[in-house]
């Protein structure tokens, strides 16, 4: 069983940047694609960024491009995402999840990662 606990939502302006930070209770972290969903008030949760488990690939949703960076350390079993330029439609419930890297196909279903974290709340204003 693997838990992770997400850390460095909060309340920012439009505009601002914030740093997810995802750890991970597992020894085979390097054996996890680590993900990054989100879930906004009344919509399904979606994809956000994912990486591979030796960090040289990484992958976004379009409307993170160019905001959004997905990092991992390995020796501290932690992935981040650098969230820069935020505006409203940032606003979610943002998720982490690890999935078993031979299992991942796309990076971006949810039904690709085996575990998941409790949610930080990422709320924008403007």
């Amino acid at each position: 069983q693997v838990q992770l606990v997400e850390s460095g939502g909060g309340l920012v302006q439009a505009g601002d940047s914030l740093r997810l930070s995802c750890a991970a209770s597992t020894r085979t972290f390097s054996s996890f694609a680590m993900a990054w969903f989100r879930q906004a008030p009344g919509k399904e949760r979606e994809f956000v960024s994912a990486i591979t488990w030796n960090g040289e690939n990484t992958y976004y949703r379009d409307s993170v491009k160019g905001r959004f960076t997905i990092s991992r350390d390995n020796s501290k079993n932690t992935v981040y995402l650098q969230m820069n330029n935020l505006n409203s439609e940032d606003t979610a419930v943002y998720y982490c999840a690890a999935g078993y890297y031979s299992g991942i196909l796309y990076y971006t279903l949810i039904n690709e990662y085996n575990y998941w974290g409790q949610g930080t709340q990422v709320t924008v204003s403007s």
